[in-house]
């Protein structure tokens, strides 16, 4: 059975019995865990510090749903679409991003460490663990608000804190950074002292430098901030390091994010542990169930390179959009790992587990692919609901999908990431979840350098060439990227810069980056462009699908009309009214009053 290091462990309560003697009364049980005692030795320590491991999100639904606020994906199951884009977008009376209980439980222990039995290396580790922590949920906070009160110590009742006023970004940011620094020089590795595999390393507290470094020089570089640089650097000695210690990727994209143990898969800096009838999540039975309602926009979806490494609109290998098979052909290798690939089969009459090849030979081609490349638990096609019935074609619509109520989608790109078959019980799904991974450092790394204005070609092959090598894709040879190498390519972005960010969005296509990367860019305005679908046939639909601007053939665009023009001040969320009302100096964000 896999450690379940990752799993909530926390520090329980443990409620012993009492005696009628007066003394016996008076005596704190044993086997009570309490701040006296909680954090006397490093064993105990790491038991209350394993409860901190839970505010990772694994395979929660948040991780593709915030992707839905972006231009590469869409929610397939509303009319309303995007609130953020749509401008519907209110004041919240709360909000679990504004929500310090999580900082305070760190807070407890690092105020408690000085008392401990430990010796000062053993303290130090610790404190590297509560800062690396408070930084990961201070890093949420700031990309969402800007300021944000800075709280480092347990609050009392009276404390001036509480109703202090918002701590400026920059000082925030600061002590962020400086947090994790002293975190990556002062952190026991996994393996000493007792410490578990799988739990904070010094490379897991570079990827959140990584991570956060990138987001906040990007942050302040393009909404006029001073101050990014250091940022940058932070992000790109971090991530030079992390390139150093981690040289190999694992060869297959899929398995990164359906496997039942990612214990010792490369590439893999931490990851979220889930087990069968122990713990586990719904992500893939939505994927396999009517209530999956992620989807790839027609934008996403052309985002994918060709094999020779060129786009689909200046590629010689690139046949037609106009057909759902050649618009697969010749793709990126996690075009067909992300987006299910098309298919059709034939029934068998009472059998709904069965099938047949249909009469067209073009209809088996992605199924011979995943069948050569897949284990059977894996990407087997045709795709399959979670009791194991068949899905009889894709694309596969929600207003026209031949009598299979499952796997449906709006722009016929129906998301694939997280399919698998290692259960087909609904609702318990165990794949692992990864947390932290080499794929994500690599692109950070290669968006920081070019920010540093450091991106050359020996770049390019440590970061972008390494996971094209991985999706079959040619390499990029950065001389050759001009202003013609992609014609929908925005024209205040450089070239280079854009194939970087391209990378960026196919390398972490639904995993929650999108709606933020964005936003730190000051790019919220590409979703003010209708999000469209593959193209359609009406007459082949019964007409049941709407086609842009009411054409009788041409691209799928389910929801009316033009989102509105993104106003500036929606880059920043609304503080939610009732910390305000609780707390009169705190100030609201400009243009959410």
């Amino acid at each position: 059975m896999k450690k379940m290091n990752n799993i909530i462990l926390g520090v329980c309560l443990m409620v012993l019995g009492t005696s009628c003697v007066e003394s016996t009364l008076d005596k704190t049980p044993e086997l009570a865990f309490s701040e006296e005692n909680a954090f006397a030795n490093f064993q105990v320590t790491q038991t209350y510090a394993f409860g901190f491991y839970s505010i990772f999100p694994g395979y929660n639904l948040s991780v593709p749903n915030s992707d839905w606020d972006g231009d590469l994906m869409m929610h397939n199951n509303t009319n309303q679409g995007s609130a953020w884009i749509w401008g519907r977008q209110t004041i919240p009376t709360t909000s679990g991003i504004w929500d310090f209980s999580f900082v305070r439980r760190v807070n407890i222990m690092l105020q408690n460490l000085d008392a401990s039995n430990m010796t000062e290396a053993e303290k130090n580790h610790w404190r590297a663990i509560g800062y690396f922590f408070r930084a990961y949920d201070y890093y949420e906070k700031i990309a969402a608000y800007g300021d944000v009160p800075w709280i480092d110590r347990v609050l009392t009742d009276d404390d001036e804190l509480l109703q202090a006023g918002r701590t400026p970004r920059a000082e925030v940011a600061q002590n962020i950074l400086d947090d994790l620094l002293f975190a990556e020089a002062n952190i026991m590795e996994p393996g000493t002292n007792g410490i578990p595999a799988n739990t904070i390393s010094s490379d897991v507290v570079r990827a959140l430098i990584s991570r956060f470094g990138l987001f906040e020089g990007t942050w302040r570089k393009y909404h006029g901030l001073e101050g990014g640089e250091p940022f940058l650097r932070a992000s790109a000695t971090a991530g030079e390091t992390l390139i150093e210690n981690n040289p190999s990727l694992h060869s297959n994209y899929n398995e990164l994010f359906n496997s039942a143990d990612l214990g010792g898969v490369p590439g893999i800096l931490l990851y979220k542990s889930y087990e069968n009838g122990v713990f586990t999540h719904v992500l893939t039975s939505r994927h396999r169930n009517s209530a999956g309602n992620w989807d790839i926009t027609k934008r996403g979806a052309d985002s994918y390179l060709m094999k020779d490494g060129e786009t689909r609109w200046n590629s010689e290998l690139f046949e037609t959009d106009r057909d759902p098979y050649a618009e697969f052909r010749n793709r990126d290798l996690r075009m067909l790992f992300t987006i299910t690939p098309p298919f059709r089969v034939k029934p068998v009459s009472g059998d709904r587990l069965s099938w047949e090849y249909s009469d067209d030979p073009k209809d088996k081609e992605y199924i011979d692919f995943m069948e050569e490349r897949m284990d059977p638990s894996q990407k087997q096609l045709p795709s399959r609901n979670h009791a194991g019935y068949i899905l009889r074609v894709s694309p596969h619509f929600r207003d026209f999908n031949e009598g299979d109520p499952y796997n449906v989608s709006r722009t016929g790109y129906k998301l694939f990431k997280y399919y698998n078959r290692l259960h087909d019980i609904q609702n318990n799904d165990f794949n692992d979840a990864p947390v932290f991974r080499m794929g994500e450092v690599l692109v950070n790394f290669a968006e920081a350098k070019w920010e540093l204005g450091e991106f050359d070609q020996s770049v390019a092959d440590m970061t972008i060439n390494k996971l094209r090598e991985r999706g079959e894709v040619a390499a990029m040879t950065v001389l050759n990227v001009g202003s013609d190498f992609d014609p929908t390519r925005d024209p205040e972005i450089d070239p280079v810069l854009w194939e970087i960010r391209r990378e960026r969005g196919v390398e972490l296509m639904a995993e929650g980056f999108r709606f933020n990367d964005l936003r730190r860019w000051k790019k919220m305005d590409y979703t003010d462009e209708p999000k469209l679908g593959r193209w359609i046939v009406g007459a082949e639909v019964n007409n049941r699908i709407p086609i842009q601007g009411g054409a009788e053939e041409g691209y799928i665009q389910f929801f009316p009309g033009t989102p509105p023009a993104w106003e500036d001040y929606q880059y920043l969320y609304p503080v939610p009214s009732q910390e305000i009302a609780l707390n009169p100096n705190l100030e609201q964000n400009p243009g959410w009053e």
